[in-house]
């Protein structure tokens, strides 16, 4: 198993940075190598992804979401992979977004990215574009509010 673990502060309140977050089809925008994502129901995103000449389809189950806190997933088939994104509000208008994650790598190319600490790296950049997507904006693109406990929506 492979562990990332990074954050970034961004210049936009804390609602604003979680709302764009639940706003999963815009992934492409800011994800290198996520190609697309659809949100399939409440509880489930669909990614097709090419990293590296490796392409991918698979579905995440978000397992916990809370509105301004966090968003928990699961891979419902290979890649095997499990993650949290944490909002912490720094100030009234400054926000940490932190991704934990764990994933199986599965290649030989795979496994020396994540022996390189590349994978790392691609979340730090990720995180990075997220940034100046979102502080580039007046606004989030949409938001979900709702609840998830135990891979479930709260009424």
């Amino acid at each position: 198993m492979a562990t990332v673990l990074e954050s970034v502060d961004v210049n936009v309140p804390l609602s604003q940075t979680y709302n764009q977050w639940t706003q999963f089809e815009e992934f492409p925008r800011f994800m290198d190598g996520v190609e697309s994502v659809r949100q399939v129901d409440e509880t489930t995103v669909h990614f097709t992804t090419d990293i590296v000449g490796v392409h991918r389809e698979f579905d995440a189950r978000i397992t916990a979401q809370v509105p301004d806190d966090t968003i928990s997933w699961e891979s419902t088939d290979s890649p095997h992979n499990t993650g949290t994104v944490s909002f912490r509000p720094l100030s009234a208008t400054e926000t940490r977004v932190t991704v934990t994650m764990t994933w199986e790598p599965e290649t030989a190319l795979e496994r020396l990215g994540a022996s390189t600490h590349f994978d790392d790296r691609q979340v730090k950049k990720d995180l990075q574009h997220f940034k100046e997507f979102i502080e580039g904006r007046e606004v989030e693109t949409g938001a979900w509010r709702g609840t998830i406990t135990g891979g479930e929506v709260e009424s």
